[in-house]
């Protein structure tokens, strides 16, 4: 039986209210969707929705929420007043689908951002996904961040393949230990928190930029 992140009770609540948050800070106070999302990450209120605080899925409105990102982020705290869309935009549907997401999977807010689903990668979503089913959402979320994972865990693997070299010829050559490499490549150690004289020897072996390693 799969764990969601939080009780289902109030699942309709943070859907709703994330929703109405994006929807508020994009066209009503103007902010930039990827900027405000970032802030979002970085407040704390994102941490407090994934643990299921109840204060922020239901004890708070979608404006409130948004105001409460902006006071903890940035010196802008728009009042508004009242803010009523003539009808559900994309911007709330992306919010909407989001808290969903992250509810059904448990991942975190910035696990999704960081691994192929950004916001703005939602949001493109809008125009096939929005009328269809929810679990048509989760199936292509779940392909995408899928697919981010595998090509970054395994981009050390091909660049390696593609010079002729084993794992064993790599080790020597570069002095990062054999055990190290195989770690990179099967997943079981994340390259991109590798010291940086290290990503480097790989590279420089390789041929290949660092960023091309990490994928």
């Amino acid at each position: 039986m799969m764990t969601h992140a939080y009780n289902d009770i109030y699942l309709e609540d943070a859907m709703n209210n994330l929703g109405t948050m994006l929807d508020c800070a994009v066209n009503a106070a103007q902010c930039d969707l990827f900027v405000f999302y970032e802030m979002f990450l970085s407040s704390g209120v994102a941490a407090q929705m994934e643990a299921g605080n109840p204060r922020y899925l239901s004890g708070m409105s979608g404006m409130e929420l948004m105001q409460l990102v902006l006071k903890r982020s940035s010196d802008k705290t728009p009042s508004i007043a009242e803010y009523t869309p003539f009808d559900r935009t994309a911007e709330y549907w992306t919010g909407w689908a989001l808290a969903y997401y992250q509810w059904h999977s448990a991942y975190s807010f910035s696990f999704i951002q960081k691994n192929g689903l950004d916001i703005k990668t939602v949001l493109s979503l809008y125009p096939t996904l929005h009328e269809a089913d929810l679990s048509k959402f989760v199936q292509t979320s779940d392909t995408i961040i899928k697919t981010h994972l595998n090509t970054r865990k395994n981009a050390l693997k091909s660049i390696r393949k593609q010079t002729h070299l084993t794992q064993k010829e790599l080790a020597e050559r570069s002095g990062v230990t054999l055990r190290m490499i195989q770690a990179y490549e099967q997943g079981d150690q994340d390259i991109t928190k590798a010291e940086a004289r290290t990503v480097f020897a790989l590279a420089r072996v390789l041929g290949c930029a660092v960023e091309a390693i990490c994928g």
